[in-house]
């Protein structure tokens, strides 16, 4: 009987620190996942225009650094159409309308982008200008909606004449990072460049076919 007892008493004390351990598992599990989600939603926030001024920080041109296509023409083709239609699923316009407001803003005759140390070089076709260029700063614009984004601003230093005496970047990012695609803004004047919110050229790697750019804007 005796023994019996101790047994039971055993069995219990087992069950007890099993149950105890998957608590604390459970416990740590959550705390992981809540961390992990609360970071994701601060990089959300930022990716849609919601952060503090000093989360802003300076960034060199290394973090456009590369080979880069315009996202135009894959919005003429058709390639993009999947991403109209999934966001007329998930906002106030329709397909059609969305594929209009893109190709306002997407729209340009440069169709590719070379970034190498402080050179940039533009290409419509076969012809190319480039340029020397070092950062200017950046600037914090609020958008009508009450989001807001950084303009992150180089200034020619040398090269081409008809290269643009400015260059604007804005790529969802507020600090330094590698971008993994971008908007870019670019003209003589600082100030005027500032003030254009209608036609952002888009850029993506140039390894990247129509399709693989269409599913990376999915995932956003």
């Amino acid at each position: 009987m005796n023994k019996a007892i101790t047994t039971l008493r055993y069995a219990l004390a087992v069950a007890a620190t099993l149950t105890f351990a998957g608590m604390a598992g459970a416990e740590t599990s959550s705390g992981n996942n809540h961390s992990h989600s609360h970071s994701h939603d601060q990089q959300g926030s930022v990716y849609h225009g919601y952060f503090d001024d000093d989360q802003v920080k300076a960034r060199k041109l290394s973090d456009w650094e590369g080979d880069w296509q315009s996202v135009y023409p894959y919005l003429v083709d058709g390639t993009l159409d999947p991403v109209m239609a999934d966001k007329a699923k998930h906002g106030d316009k329709s397909a059609g309308e969305n594929r209009a407001y893109y190709d306002t803003g997407y729209k340009t005759d440069v169709d590719r982008i070379v970034i190498n140390g402080k050179k940039v070089t533009f290409f419509r076709g076969k012809d190319s200008v480039s340029g020397d260029y070092e950062t200017d700063g950046h600037e914090i614009l609020t958008y009508k909606k009450g989001n807001r984004g950084v303009r992150f601003i180089f200034r020619k230093s040398a090269g081409d004449d008809a290269a643009p005496r400015f260059i604007q970047f804005s790529d969802h990012i507020v600090a330094p990072e590698k971008a993994d695609h971008y908007h870019l803004y670019w003209g003589n004047d600082r100030a005027a460049l500032l003030n254009e919110v209608t036609n952002w050229p888009t850029y993506y790697p140039a390894s990247l076919s129509g399709k693989q750019i269409a599913e990376e804007m999915l995932s956003h």
